[in-house]
């Protein structure tokens, strides 16, 4: 919203207490008086009788600009929330320009609030020097509303009694009454607006809100539980400043626009779009900074798999909500999607472009390319299975991209922790036997790290009139899925569905006499735990892993091996071919790898040659009984891909899994970009077995591959990666990062460290009792941990300090007198007060410009 809309919005109810604390009261038995008062003398902040300090008057004008941005709604404000602050002391420094005008309140009345506004502003022209624009604008917006009021209060002392003012005065309460008459009357499309957008907030919460926990079958267990129950923040890795650099999955939009997110099936990434949509409909107030670029946006989740199903073209944003089959599609206002997108408060959730078929890929690309052209100043985040499109997909519209880390065996432990407490609420019986599946299951995944859904553990009876064994609802599930595979989709109409079922039913014996073909469907749909109807007339698999599972069955057991190597240059298909490869006989198995080394050794491209070899190398660790020349062959062929020679070569290494890690080589021999780049695959693989291959890089010499290692620390076991990498590494010249508590204890066990980078999570008083004083020399903040900085006085031998946040103005005098800090690194944009006296104290730097090994 303009910011001279901002004033004009404000009622005289929110303005005029705050301008009455500005100026001295009347005092008792004040009398009529013949001559005009000086200003001067009024104010409460001036004089020998101040009431009135600086910090005071800054919290008035502080409030009166939050109730400013408060009156434009979230979804309009003038200025960012970190300006906020700046326009305050700027409006606070210009109102106290009023204890200097040499004119009593009569001039200034006969002078207007117009031109009052442009004396003050004209009395110190600097204050608003380093605001923005949009700052600049609210703050003499702001200024021309507080005097007219001034002005007004004036008038309504019972000392103003010039007969000359007596007209004036009557026309300023009426042009503020004029004013909130007018608000009051004046029909808005922006109420319309903020009425459907509470509606449609509702709508998101309660539709994505919740998630399904597969494998609890409970008798009391419900259909869905609550998204915060179960949902468990992950790690994503970015390539920036030239360091891998590992930030937690919800902050991806902080500090970037446009975000594509890889991750593998079932990794969470539809889990994230979720919690994303529902965090920023939920328009909270105490996320955080890192979850400030949410606030005031409004979530729209476009799942494409279901955009390209039922629509012959990608929608328009008029047809979001139809798109999505939202029941608000309707309701909205009209252009209300447009006007959203074009303030630049979208968030835009676009979920799995793998689930589309290749041939529409390049379509949805141009559909993408040409939203971000029309409306370029919202948020994107676009999520895809690794190798469904190529590097660098969306560079040209200014996308990072990032990558979901594999779970930490913390996390993994902590994941089953949260959904069986979620579930624990059943009888006692269920509760100790959910105590047993618990145990097992974290034992489990320490030994195998890929669990598929459990085993129904109890029988049900045939509620339903048809009761059916494991083989013929899995020989019906196959047929069902193989069709998807061949069609590229992700869902079928019920009808088409039927139709397979009653295909398929002549020859599933145990089926014939149960029912119908629409009996069985409707059986199989409720009873075999892997199907849903999403909404009514469409179905689809409960995660594509169940479908590619049951679907490379059916292909084996049909024969169709010639289809899957044909398939095999789809990234759709390589789950599915990997999964054939365990379903296979031996020599289908050989038959199978054979074929995709010949086609990989064919490819007319390089890319094409290493997706294949290494999707043979992928499947050898489900081919549990393998000729050992295909073995040999497939390994060879490998061998030449590593170590990587790029990012994105270290990337699809780590897509191939653990198997990877026994071909990784040591550092002997190796050049520092490609013991990096072997460092970077190790870490993007994960797991217990990584951490011996990291080790080996511990005293490399290189400051790039050791900075890679301090950087890794984040995606393993905390306290046994310190003990066998971080422990071997010298750290005298580089930056450890440090985000939890569990790190800097480990750091401290060790003796400390000389540099540190700091996160988010860690206060000052952590800090002051966690670090070992005498070792540390450099200290990078990535968060503003303190208002004030004395705490720094703890650590003796302080020589840099890299501040790496902008925040609002912040005071750094006090470290005048620390007696070894010698460096100061800073945002340009950061607001410093006195810093002439900075710049004589410090060497100032571009804190932008420091990476982990400088």
């Amino acid at each position: 919203m303009d910011a001279a809309a901002i004033g004009a919005r404000l009622a005289s109810s929110a303005v005029v207490p705050l301008v009455r604390k500005l100026f001295t009261a009347d005092g008792p038995g004040a009398g009529l008086v013949n001559r005009p008062v000086k200003i001067s003398g009024l104010v409460t902040f001036r004089g020998e009788k101040r009431s009135l300090g600086e910090r005071e008057l800054q919290k008035i004008t502080a409030e009166l600009v939050r109730r400013a941005v408060a009156s434009a709604g979230a979804h309009e404000r003038p200025v960012s929330a970190d300006e906020e602050a700046a326009v305050a002391i700027a409006l606070a420094r210009t109102v106290q320009c009023l204890g200097n005008l040499d004119m009593d309140d009569v001039q200034a009345v006969q002078l207007g609030h117009k031109a009052l506004a442009k004396r003050l502003r004209d009395t110190d022209p600097h204050t608003t020097y380093h605001l923005s624009d949009d700052a600049a604008r609210l703050h003499d917006a702001l200024l021309e509303v507080a005097c007219l009021h001034i002005l007004h209060f004036f008038t309504q002392r019972s000392t103003f009694v010039a007969r000359t003012l007596v007209g004036h005065s009557s026309q300023l309460a009426d042009s503020i009454a004029r004013i909130d008459l007018l608000l009051e009357r004046t029909p808005s499309l922006l109420a319309e607006d903020t009425m459907f957008e509470a509606r449609y907030a509702e709508h998101i919460i309660n539709k994505h809100g919740t998630l399904t926990i597969y494998g609890i079958d409970f008798t009391n267990s419900p259909d869905e539980w609550p998204l915060d129950t179960a949902y468990l923040s992950l790690e994503v890795g970015v390539n920036e400043r030239g360091r891998q650099a590992p930030i937690r999955a919800e902050y991806i939009l902080a500090g970037r626009d446009r975000a594509l997110l890889r991750g593998v099936a079932g990794s969470g990434k539809t889990t994230l779009v979720q919690w994303l949509a529902v965090t920023t409909a939920r328009q909270g107030s105490d996320n955080g900074r890192h979850l400030a670029p949410l606030s005031g946006r409004v979530p729209f989740v476009l799942a494409l798999r279901t955009l390209t199903h039922l629509w012959h073209d990608l929608p328009t944003p008029g047809r979001f909500l139809a798109a999505v089959r939202s029941p608000l599609a309707e309701a909205q206002p009209r252009g209300w999607t447009d006007r959203v997108l074009r303030a630049g408060r979208g968030l835009l959730l676009v979920d799995g472009v793998d689930e589309v078929p290749e041939k529409v890929r390049e379509r949805t690309k141009v559909w993408l390319r040409d939203l971000i052209s029309m409306y370029p100043d919202n948020l994107w985040l676009i999520t895809s299975r690794p190798s469904a499109v190529r590097d660098r997909w969306l560079e040209a519209q200014g996308f990072t991209e990032l990558s979901l880390a594999p779970m930490s065996r913390g996390d993994v432990t902590h994941f089953i922790r949260r959904w069986h407490t979620a579930a624990r609420s059943g009888d006692d019986a269920e509760r100790q036997l959910l105590d047993a599946y618990e145990q097992s299951l974290t034992a489990a995944v320490r030994t195998k790290g890929d669990l598929s859904r459990r085993d129904i553990e109890r029988d049900m009876s045939a509620i339903d009139g048809i009761e059916l064994t494991e083989e013929p609802k899995t020989q019906f599930l196959q047929r069902l899925a193989y069709k998807f595979l061949l069609n590229g989709k992700s869902e079928l109409e019920r009808t088409q569905a039927e139709r397979i079922i009653a295909q398929t039913l002549p020859s599933v014996s145990a089926a014939v006499s149960q029912g119908t073909a629409q009996e069985v469907f409707r059986h199989l749909l409720l009873r075999s735990g892997v199907l849903r109807e999403p909404v009514p007339g469409t179905i689809d698999f409960i995660h594509r892993t169940f479908q590619d599972y049951l679907g490379a069955k059916a292909a084996v057991e049909e024969g169709d091996l010639a289809l899957l190597v044909l398939r095999a240059a789809d990234s759709q298909w390589e789950d599915v071919i990997r999964m054939a490869i365990a379903h296979a006989r031996p020599s289908e198995r050989a038959e199978l790898l054979a074929e995709l080394i010949a086609r990989g050794d064919t490819a007319s491209t390089h890319r094409r040659r290493t997706q294949l070899h290494l999707l043979a190398m992928a499947s050898l660790e489900h081919a549990t009984q393998l000729a050992p020349s295909i073995r040999t062959e497939v390994e060879r062929r490998a061998s030449a891909l590593i170590p990587p020679k790029s990012v994105s070569e270290a990337r699809d290494l780590a897509q191939v899994g653990p198997v990877v890690l026994e071909l990784l080589p040591g550092p002997e021999g190796l050049e520092p970009e490609a013991a990096t780049l072997t460092v970077q695959t190790a870490m993007l693989i994960g797991g217990d077995a990584a951490i011996p291959i990291l080790a080996r890089y511990a005293d490399h010499p290189d400051l790039g591959v050791r900075t890679q290692l301090a950087i890794a620390w984040h995606h393993f076991d905390t306290d046994q990666y310190a003990e066998d990498v971080i422990s071997q590494m010298a750290g005298e010249d580089i930056y450890f990062d440090v985000l939890t508590l569990a790190e800097l204890g480990a750091l401290q066990n060790l003796g400390g460290r000389a540099r540190l980078r700091i996160g988010e999570g860690l206060g000052s008083n952590n800090l002051v009792a966690g670090i070992v004083h005498r070792k540390l020399t450099h200290l990078w903040l990535q968060a503003d941990q303190s208002v004030t900085w004395y705490w720094l006085a703890a650590f003796s031998q302080l020589h840099t300090l890299i501040l790496d946040h902008s925040a609002t103005p912040v005071d750094l005098s006090s470290l005048a007198a620390h007696p070894t800090l010698r460096t100061i690194g800073i945002h340009p944009d950061q607001i410093l007060v006195d810093a002439g006296s900075l710049h004589e104290r410090f060497d100032v730097i571009d804190a932008s410009r420091v990476n982990g090994a400088t």
